[in-house]
């Protein structure tokens, strides 16, 4: 678990919102994030390295001290008003949850996303947080015009392994309720098994696909787990104290993954993996998705690969700008 420290909060006015992203790993253009840092805390974060930019860590800081760009929907607008902004979507958020608790005082994801309805720029979540049902109303308005897409990250369903690697997430029964929620009221959304982490969680992808489509979601994807550096660290000691008894095999089982390393950096390889049980953990993936009817290409996420080789056309987005897709195959983690 986390060292208890108190929650500190940095103010900041942003210079720019809107972040383009040109990886071939990673099929949007564009992503947002209202904060840095998030109090979810979860041990394998692929984005705790950007807190070091900071001159922050990438440990308890990362957990503890939170960025606020105060003035993120103001700069958004001016952004997104510019002759030369095409209506591309646009992911909250590439690094931090966009709706940890904070946002529940600072409501700059809420803001941020009617200054997208009001542009006619499609949308999309990634989030484990139970605070986007607040935000109901406003995807669904999105959703019928523009666009909108809610990704909802379950790595698993056991309560006492997310307890013990995201303890500031709401837990996994919160987050198919959210998943069931959203689809009553008729947002696109579906389940983000991000990291896949062999030797711990892969055994319970089937039962993770089985609520989320019996909560309504329409796909799913998943991604192994990365561990750059910063993260490996973090990772690595909350294994060791949380399941002592199985870090040693999931870190073989990682290594296997990325051919006898902990972590690939080579873009265009970084959310892929390697080796027979990788390739177990994705065919039971994608034989459970079929089962249950959950698209693993049609509909996906700019940000994430579902399943390897099942990419087809996305849907066409309603644009006034003309004809496209929605959004378009990738891959990235939760």
């Amino acid at each position: 678990m986390p060292e208890a420290a108190e929650l500190r909060v940095h103010l900041e006015e942003a210079r720019s919102l809107l972040s383009a992203n040109d990886s071939p790993d990673i099929p949007f253009r564009f992503s947002a994030n209202p904060y840095r840092g998030c109090t979810h805390a979860c041990a394998y974060c692929y984005a705790r390295p950007t807190h070091t930019w900071l001159g922050f860590g990438a440990g308890t800081d990362f957990d503890t001290r939170i960025v606020v760009k105060t003035n993120a929907p103001e700069v958004l607008a001016r952004e997104v008003a510019r002759r030369s902004w095409k209506r591309e979507v646009v992911c909250f958020s590439g690094n931090t949850d966009p709706y940890q608790p904070l946002e529940a005082h600072y409501g700059l994801t809420r803001k941020c996303l009617e200054v997208l309805l009001a542009a006619d720029t499609p949308v999309v979540l990634i989030t484990k947080g139970s605070l986007v049902r607040r935000d109901i109303d406003l995807l669904t308005r999105l959703a019928r015009g523009p666009g909108a897409l809610v990704h909802v990250s379950i790595p698993t369903g056991d309560e006492s392994i997310a307890r013990l690697l995201e303890p500031g997430a709401p837990p996994p029964t919160a987050r198919f309720e959210t998943l069931r929620q959203l689809a009553a009221a008729g947002i696109p959304c579906g389940v983000a098994v991000a990291p896949l982490i062999l030797g711990l969680t892969d055994s319970g992808v089937p039962a993770v696909l089985e609520r989320a489509a019996a909560a309504g979601a329409s796909h799913a994807f998943h991604v192994p787990l990365r561990l750059p550096k910063e993260v490996a660290t973090v990772f690595e000691e909350r294994l060791g104290i949380a399941f002592p008894g199985r870090a040693a095999k999931v870190l073989h089982a990682q290594e296997e993954l990325r051919g006898g390393k902990r972590n690939e950096s080579q873009f265009g390889a970084r959310m892929g993996g390697r080796g027979a049980r990788y390739e177990a953990a994705r065919a039971l993936f994608l034989l459970h998705s079929r089962r249950l009817g959950l698209s693993t290409g049609e509909v996906t996420s700019p940000n994430l690969p579902l399943a390897q080789g099942e990419h087809r056309p996305a849907p066409a987005l309603r644009s006034r700008g003309g004809p496209g897709e929605l959004f378009g195959p990738g891959t990235g983690d939760g």
